[in-house]
């Protein structure tokens, strides 16, 4: 099964400081560059990175990601701080770095994060409405949907069967979602 771009973006997404952020090495591989070509189009565009459009990792934060991620271990000994770029702060990059990859990378990572915030908000929607109620039995099915989108990405396959169950117990949401797809015949 090819994996599809959207699908690298969405499993490099991490969480620092309470923002989902992709860091500076995993956007320069994304966009088939060097971190320090990303690191450089930041200096030089100081004025397009605001606070809330990037996040300079501190040690505690750098050491943290080391240990939690095998992919940052070749980060362990660099001096140089770690960047980690929010959804805005990717969109800003996006109008400094041109290429045609440059623009494939961008709408992936627009398209995933926009599906994964809208798979926050329907989550936090179903939380409020009665259980088993026809409008979160929609909203689940929707959110099956969506995560089924960000997991399978394969645009020559067809949905032969879904399958939904959920669970609620006191404040804990528990999601099952089973989609079947095959290539058509």
């Amino acid at each position: 099964m090819q994996v599809t771009l959207q699908e690298v973006v969405q499993k490099k997404i991490i969480e620092i400081r309470n923002n989902k952020v992709l860091i500076d090495s995993d956007v320069a591989e994304l966009y088939g560059i060097e971190t320090r070509e990303v690191n450089q189009a930041v200096k030089n565009n100081t004025e397009k990175f605001p606070d809330g459009y990037l996040i300079e990792l501190d040690a505690n934060e750098k050491k943290e990601l080391i240990k939690n991620f095998d992919r940052f271990k070749n980060l362990k000994h660099s001096t140089a701080p770690i960047k980690g770029f929010t959804e805005r702060g990717l969109y800003m990059l996006a109008t400094i770095l041109k290429s045609p990859k440059a623009v494939e990378t961008t709408i992936a990572i627009i398209d995933t994060f926009a599906k994964v915030k809208e798979l926050g908000r329907i989550i936090h929607q179903m939380q409020t409405l009665p259980e088993n109620s026809p409008k979160q039995r929609t909203l689940m099915e929707h959110t099956g949907d969506l995560m089924a989108d960000l997991i399978i990405q394969e645009d020559d396959m067809e949905v032969t069967g879904t399958e939904t169950s959920y669970e609620m117990n006191f404040a804990i949401f528990k999601i099952k979602r089973t989609v079947k797809k095959s290539k058509p015949k």
